[in-house]
This record gives C-alpha cells, structure tokens and sequence, in this order.
C-alpha cells in the first residue's frame, strides 16, 4: 500500500523488552494491519542499539500491513521500553530524531499494566526473570521493587534459583538439610560446590532462572526445601499485591512466565483480589499512543 491509498491516522504500538522488541499497527477503526518482531530493546544494551530494534519491528510491521515505511511519517506511536526509568535515558530518547508523526516513550511496565486492564486503573505484578509491581491509578503511577537482582526482584524465576543453589550448597556442608532438589541442583555442578563458584562468576538473572522450573517441580512434588522456597518467594508476591492494593490500585493482574505455577502458592486473601489479563504490552502502547494523539 502507499502513502496515497492509505486514508486516515495510523498508530503504533511497540513493546521493548530484554529479550525482544514487538510491534503492532492499527487504523483508525483498530484493525490490525501488520506485526513486527526484532532483537532486544532494553536500555541497558545502549539507546542506539534499543532504538535500531524499534525502528526494526516497526519495519517489519509496515512490509506485513504491506504499506511503505514512509506511511509511518504520519503515524502516531507509543514504546514501552524497559529502563526508560534510568536516569536521563528519557529525556535523551526525547531528543531522539524519530520516523513517525509522534511517538511518547514510557517503561515497558506501563504499557504492560496499561494493556492488562484495557486502559483502566489498575496494577500488575510481574513475576518472571524478575519481578516487580506497577501501577497506574489516574495519572498517578506506582512502583514496587523491580530495581534488579540480585539486590531486588524477590519471588522471581531468578530469586528461586539463588535460593536453590544457596541451599543447596549449605545441604552439601550438611549445614542444612538435603533433599531431591538440592541433590538435583548439585548434580548441575557435578556435585563439586567449587564448579558453583566457577558458574556464580559469569551467571546472569537469567542463568539463575534457568533453575526456576526445577525448584517449582521438585515443590510441586512436595520437596520440603523446594516448597521453603516457593512458599517464602510467594509471600514476597503477595507483599508485592497488597502494597499496591494498599495505594490505591482497584484490580491487580500477574504477569510473566512463572505467573501461572506461582499463583497456587500465593494467599488466598491475594488470590481473591487477582483479575484475569485482558491485553498484552502491545495493546496498552497502542492504547497510550491513541491518547497521545488525541484519538483515545
């Protein structure tokens, strides 16, 4: 399609994450016209290189609606990005050229709680390589951890991995007690404490996580040290919850790939007050850049 066929305002909604960059466009009436999909687009890897995935799924998104890049000149956009809440990184982006007739930058969280309860108030917790809560309730926005393992995220996939291997070491110096999961855990590191450290120098969140779904296993298997973790990483969930409940958020969703097999540990007080997710990131950007428009 060119830039002569296509009538009315177009929008673009792109969720930037640590692990890819997807990006959808809508018409005017909101149907779809095209997906995107490109590399990571986190700030932390650099505004240069998170901006050249954006520009990429937008690409790859205009070839599948079958339209022209150029079309995008009169697009309005939304990204939400992960890191945006580093210090200058949006005032930078701000001063970024850009292809598009608008675009407003926000945290990847805002437009994943944005999309999770189709632009109402509401929170989410993400529990996944990390884990934090956000809110948006009005124009007032609520954050709740999230500031990054090991310092922080509690109740993540990463979280449960350090604890697995921490006991798992202490079972070793039979300091604590020994079980399916820690024997398991030891036999990743051909039970030689010392081939841990040697895995601990280079390990990152997400190479802690890789042992999330061993420890939810062994727990669902009722493991006593598996279910110690799991128990102690859902009351870090749970405290997650009601703070934001506590600020004011009417609705909270969970979010992220441990979301489903942590729900059952969590407490049926916090389990009442979860909602079912009604979009994903993509839709909350889509909804922001309508807004931003003044199509919303």
């Amino acid at each position: 399609m060119t830039a002569a066929a296509q009538t009315g305002p177009l929008f673009v909604g792109v969720d930037g994450g640590g692990t890819g960059c997807r990006a959808r466009i809508e018409d005017a009436d909101g149907s779809l016209l095209g997906t995107g999909i490109a590399g990571p687009a986190a700030l932390r890897l650099g505004i240069d290189r998170a901006l050249a995935e954006v520009e990429k799924a937008c690409r790859a998104a205009a070839d599948e609606a079958g339209l022209t890049f150029e079309v995008l000149k009169s697009a309005h956009a939304a990204a939400g990005l992960a890191g945006v809440g580093r210090k200058g990184a949006l005032e930078e982006l701000n001063q970024r050229p850009h292809p598009f007739r608008s675009i407003v930058y926000v945290n990847d969280a805002t437009v994943a709680c944005i999309g999770a309860h189709g632009a109402r108030d509401g929170g989410i917790v993400i529990v996944g390589t990390g884990s934090v809560g956000y809110a948006v309730i009005g124009e007032r926005e609520v954050r709740v951890g999230g500031y990054g393992f090991p310092i922080s995220d509690e109740g993540s996939g990463a979280d449960l991995g350090l604890h697995a291997i921490r006991l798992a070491l202490r079972a070793y110096d039979e300091r604590a007690l020994g079980s399916s999961l820690t024997r398991d855990v030891m036999a990743r590191f051909h039970n030689d404490p010392f081939d841990a450290v040697a895995w601990m120098d280079r390990a990152s969140a997400t190479d802690y996580a890789t042992f999330a779904p061993l420890v939810m296993r062994h727990a669902d298997n009722g493991d006593p040290v598996a279910r110690r973790v799991v128990r102690d990483a859902g009351e870090q969930i749970d405290e997650l919850v009601r703070r934001l409940l506590e600020s004011g958020a009417p609705r909270i969703a969970l979010l992220g790939g441990l979301a489903s097999s942590m729900q059952p540990w969590l407490s049926p007080d916090v389990q009442r007050r979860l909602v079912p997710v009604e979009g994903d990131a993509v839709d909350g950007a889509l909804h922001l850049a309508r807004r931003n428009s003044g199509k919303g």
